[in-house]
């Protein structure tokens, strides 16, 4: 059996757990091979660091893309995360329609925002290419803040509550074309998780952990990693959603314990064998 194969689109920090060095190691221990796409370089991640180093690589992206389409390399599933312009999309479109096959898996995590704040090289035109590259998608991965955004509506007036986030994942589906996975979402005092919905059975349901009092960069990253591996594995929705939501919970918690530094992101390393199938 052939090893399933992602084309990963991210930036790539080369300190602070988020983005590729966070997805190619976890697809990696999944038994997943991960191609990464570089969308930008950085010294570090953005958030807790001051005078990181940018190294923007749009240009290259294409040329990148036209050499695999030569090798006529195919990919079972292609994974997009941060881009950082509208021309950026465009090429990411270009991708899709390039190396996206009848069983390609789609996944997009439209990272725009978060804490009901867009991220500030996040344009409104932008936003916009976002919600139309997303209509694409198979499988999308907002958080609470990216929901609004999509939906269209201030972070304000989201719904909340079990009924309001089942609301939310059934009306970002696109009337039932794609499964979406709301992270986030917490129903009780001291408890996180996220819920979802799959557009192959048109179950939705919302899976929790215990919260850990402390939070971290590069989560969504971890979550959205885990659930990518664990649906080309095979597994159905339900069970990959909770996958994601045990691993970023394992990983906090031993963060936490260990007192490092939130803009570290978490200390997710030592944890992979519980994701070697």
């Amino acid at each position: 059996m052939m090893t399933p194969r992602v084309a990963a689109i991210h930036d790539i920090s080369g300190f602070g757990r988020c983005s590729l060095t966070v997805a190619m190691p976890i697809l990696s221990a999944m038994g997943i091979q991960c191609c990464p796409l570089p969308t930008a370089y950085l010294s570090t991640h953005t958030g807790g660091f001051t005078g990181f180093t940018f190294a923007d690589l749009t240009d290259e992206m294409p040329l990148a893309a036209a050499h695999w389409a030569s090798l006529r390399i195919q990919f079972q599933a292609i994974y997009t995360g941060f881009l950082g312009s509208s021309r950026q999309m465009k090429i990411v479109e270009d991708f899709f329609e390039t190396f996206r096959l009848p069983d390609t898996l789609l996944i997009i995590d439209p990272v725009m925002g978060d804490d009901g704040k867009i991220y500030t090289t996040y344009t409104p035109e932008m936003c916009e290419g976002m919600r139309r590259l997303s209509q694409q998608a198979d499988v999308i991965t907002p958080n609470l803040t990216e929901a609004a955004l999509l939906l269209g509506i201030p972070y304000a007036e989201l719904p909340s509550g079990r009924s309001g986030f089942l609301d939310i994942v059934q009306q970002l589906s696109l009337d039932g074309k794609r499964s979406v996975v709301l992270t986030g979402a917490s129903t009780r005092p001291n408890y996180i998780g996220a819920a979802y919905f799959d557009s192959k059975t048109y179950k939705y349901d919302i899976i929790e952990t215990r919260r850990t009092p402390k939070e971290f960069y590069g989560t969504g990253d971890v979550f959205a990693s885990v659930l990518t591996g664990a649906l080309l594995r095979g597994s159905e929705m339900d069970d990959a959603v909770r996958q994601a939501v045990n691993f970023v919970q394992l990983c906090v918690e031993r963060t936490a314990a260990e007192e490092l530094p939130m803009s570290e992101g978490v200390d997710f390393e030592p944890l992979l064998r519980h994701l070697i199938k």
